[in-house]
């Protein structure tokens, strides 16, 4: 790897500082790098996966619109409150 004079100067003595080695130092950023990535892959394969079938469902006319899904937490509210009111709640 190629490093800015100064990059690595101020990287080393902040190692030192540390009292750790620098080759420990970069294994361990190295490895949350990687791990960081491999992550942000397997979320972006996730949602990628769920909008495909969200697309399905909607192609298969198995969804519901906002405005219905709306309405129908509006009805179950005012059961519920219905019912916990003949509860005496």
């Amino acid at each position: 790897m190629k490093l800015e004079p100064e990059l690595r100067d101020t990287f080393m003595a902040e190692a030192a500082a540390d009292d750790r080695p620098a080759a420990q130092v970069m294994r361990e950023l190295m490895r949350d790098y990687i791990t960081r990535r491999r992550e942000a892959r397997d979320y972006d394969e996730f949602v990628r996966r769920k909008v495909e079938v969200a697309r399905k469902q909607r192609d298969a006319g198995l969804h519901f619109s906002n405005e219905e899904v709306e309405a129908d937490a509006a009805s179950r509210r005012v059961d519920l409150l219905r019912r916990a009111g003949d509860a005496g709640l």
